[in-house]
């Protein structure tokens, strides 16, 4: 929060927490509470593993810039572990692709971290990348955004579609 319009509030909830919402009993339930800054989130395909990014580092000079991963069972997260440090820059927004690679923002560009975490490839940009998103017809095409920009580029992978044509 900020006081750029009004005043700066006291934290109602005394934290930076994830928040499950359980549609059955329409209750929330903060079940990650122990990170600085989570921001940005995303499922693996089978949805047993949530990735979340830590952007300590826009707020602290040497805050988090890294993606923790969890074992997700029910509404509950468990076993916190580091997916992959961010560097240079943050994770302010990242997708998970069909062969569970995850695909990054990052100052320098997008990084592409295999599934165990290792940094296997960089897309470079000029400018700092602020989000991603796969689409377009096979859903191989990776927007990338930036603050004055929009880039695209055709990807040998797929991204995993955010819901099911049967949700809809």
């Amino acid at each position: 929060m900020t006081n750029t319009a009004g005043e700066k509030a006291v934290s109602e909830i005394g934290g930076n927490f994830v928040f499950c919402f359980n549609p059955g009993d329409h209750s929330l339930h903060a079940v990650i509470q122990t990170m600085d800054k989570p921001n940005g989130l995303a499922f693996s395909a089978d949805e047993r593993t949530l990735y979340v990014s830590d952007t300590g580092a826009t707020h602290k000079e040497n805050g988090n810039h890294h993606i923790l991963a969890w074992d997700i069972e029910g509404i509950q997260a468990s076993n916190p572990r580091l997916f992959a440090e961010i560097s240079p820059g943050i994770s302010d927004g990242f997708k998970v692709d069909e062969a569970g690679q995850i695909w990054s923002s990052a100052a320098d560009g997008v990084h592409c971290f295999a599934s165990d975490g290792e940094l296997i490839g960089k897309i470079r940009t000029p400018e700092v990348v602020t989000n991603i998103a796969f689409g377009g017809r096979l859903n191989s095409r990776l927007f990338i955004t930036t603050s004055s920009s929009l880039y695209t580029i055709f990807v040998g992978y797929a991204g995993i579609p955010m819901f099911n044509a049967t949700d809809a």
